[in-house]
């Protein structure tokens, strides 16, 4: 049976962690090693944005030394990854390059809504009990050193989810003079969060029965709750009881008691307060602590993408619904995002002869569409930048900001000029491959949104026919769509110009 050896690298905030996986083909993959390294990166990074030069090296020292661990089991592959830490420097890259040149590691800085997807998906690698839990309403609480996120189940459906700037090491540090003039340190944490803990009650909850809550990351597994039954259930009641005899316990009381270093003891607190105040919000019954984490996650990618994992859950339609909840949020036409998305997935699938676009841009395309009209909740005279501004400013999860800063692209040239490349300084996140790809997601954005610019849905049906260097677009409608068709010259015009094909549209013939 042929084996692949994998590595997963995390470089948190508090934290350097690789574990070794190996996968074979049969959807079966399983952990070899497990090696932590306790380093107080956040403290840093979310005080002055940078890293003293002595935090560098031991960075690069363990490292190193997991460079040597990987030889021994022979790792075929691994992939390196930074999180809230890193995002929180002004100078990421150049920490970068440093590692790179000395260590050969290349590290990947995850944005916030990718970091929390791969969390997610860590989840998921627990097939059986996931799919399970998450039929009834249920909260994802994953708390990390810099922030916290916070995704909702419905019905096997992700309702949102949302970032709040309230991780254990964050909160600590803010708090940390303060806890020292009061004997209760835990009320102290519940009125800093109490605010942002209100106003996410109030947008988000409303109508919301959440049942169940899933705790994420190995921090609790590993100090709080390292002694729970193997299933890691346990229910609303049994976690106050064990709220209430941590959090009035001195930071030194908890180290011995948990064996971990001072530091490590000081985050079980400000954590402990920040899942009780959500387990009271959503008044749950259940708590499940499946004890994985974001390596677990970047595992389960990885044996996706290569083919090992054949997944039981969609995690494609997850990042769709996200898209579409948004677009509900800012009140868009249902029905026309339904047609027109219609529209340009007939189109994209037509060409893929010709576009050189696969599954992940099919997806891009998708929520572009969604997305398109979301400006028109704050002004219908600038609905571009508008919708262009909402969509950098939105976190979806699943996407790098540099996926949303191509759909937010496609979105404002939807029906502004296109800025051609080398005059686009405006967006500094857009690179030779990322300007062509907004290039053709704005065409068919374009000739897809001007099929239904009426909004009536006219085009009942589109037959797409490639043919050599043509595209013809055979449009089934019952209505008068002389609107539709005298406004898309321009649109043809640049269609053709990026893909060089001439494209033809025609109305179905009735008898």
């Amino acid at each position: 049976m042929a084996l692949t050896t994998f590595a997963a690298i995390d470089i948190g905030s508090y934290e350097v962690s690789m574990k070794i996986f190996e996968f074979s083909k049969k959807s079966v993959f399983h952990e070899l090693n497990d090696v932590r390294c306790r380093l107080e990166i956040g403290k840093d990074a979310y005080s002055s944005g940078r890293l003293e030069p002595a935090m560098v090296d031991r960075i690069c020292a363990v490292l190193h030394d997991f460079s040597k661990i990987m030889k021994e089991f022979g790792v075929k592959d691994y992939r390196a990854c930074a999180t809230s830490a890193f995002r929180e420097m002004v100078n990421p890259l150049i920490v970068q390059e440093q590692i790179f040149q000395r260590t050969g590691i290349h590290v990947e800085i995850l944005s916030n809504a990718e970091q929390h997807f791969l969390g997610y998906k860590s989840i998921a690698a627990i097939e059986t009990g996931f799919k399970k839990i998450i039929q009834k309403g249920t909260a994802i609480l994953d708390v990390g050193g810099g922030s916290l996120q916070v995704s909702l189940f419905d019905k096997d459906a992700l309702v949102t989810t949302q970032s709040l700037k309230m991780g254990s090491m964050r909160i600590r540090e803010r708090l940390k003079e303060l806890e020292k003039t009061t004997a209760h340190y835990d009320e102290l944490i519940k009125e800093f969060i109490r605010n942002d803990l209100t106003a996410f009650q109030r947008l988000y909850l409303k109508d919301r029965d959440i049942r169940n809550v899933i705790l994420m990351g190995d921090f609790l597994t590993d100090t709080i709750f390292r002694e729970e039954l193997s299933d890691h259930i346990i229910t609303a009641e049994e976690f106050t009881n064990r709220y209430e005899k941590t959090v009035y316990k001195t930071e030194q009381m908890l180290a011995e008691e948990m064996d971990v270093d001072l530091e490590y003891a000081s985050l079980v607190v400000p954590t402990m307060v920040i899942c009780k105040s959500f387990l009271e919000i959503f008044q749950a019954e259940s708590v499940w602590v499946p004890g994985v984490s974001l390596l677990d996650g970047i595992a389960y990618d990885y044996g996706e993408k290569k083919n090992f994992i054949k997944s039981m859950h969609n995690f494609e339609n997850d990042i769709l619904v996200a898209s579409r909840n948004i677009a509900k949020r800012y009140s868009t036409s249902k029905n026309h995002i339904q047609g027109t998305t219609d529209i340009a997935l007939r189109i994209f699938d037509s060409m893929k002869k010709i576009h050189g676009m696969g599954a992940r841009e099919r997806l891009l395309l998708q929520i572009a569409v969604q997305l398109h009209d979301c400006g028109k909740y704050i002004s219908m005279a600038d609905v571009a930048e508008c919708s262009y501004r909402i969509i950098m400013a939105t976190e979806i999860i699943g996407l790098s900001t540099e996926e949303r800063r191509v759909i937010a692209s496609a979105v404002r040239y939807n029906t502004t000029e296109f800025v051609y490349y080398g005059n686009c300084n405006e967006e500094p996140g857009l690179d030779k491959e990322r300007y062509l790809l907004v290039a053709k997601l704005t065409a068919i954005l374009r000739l897809a949104n001007a099929m239904d610019r009426s909004h009536y849905q006219k085009v009942q049906g589109l037959r797409a026919v490639l043919k050599d260097r043509e595209l013809q677009l055979i449009i089934d409608s019952t209505q008068d769509i002389s609107l539709e068709l005298g406004l898309l010259k321009d649109k043809v015009e640049f269609f053709e110009e990026v893909f060089g094909i001439r494209l033809v549209l025609k109305k179905k013939r009735r008898v």
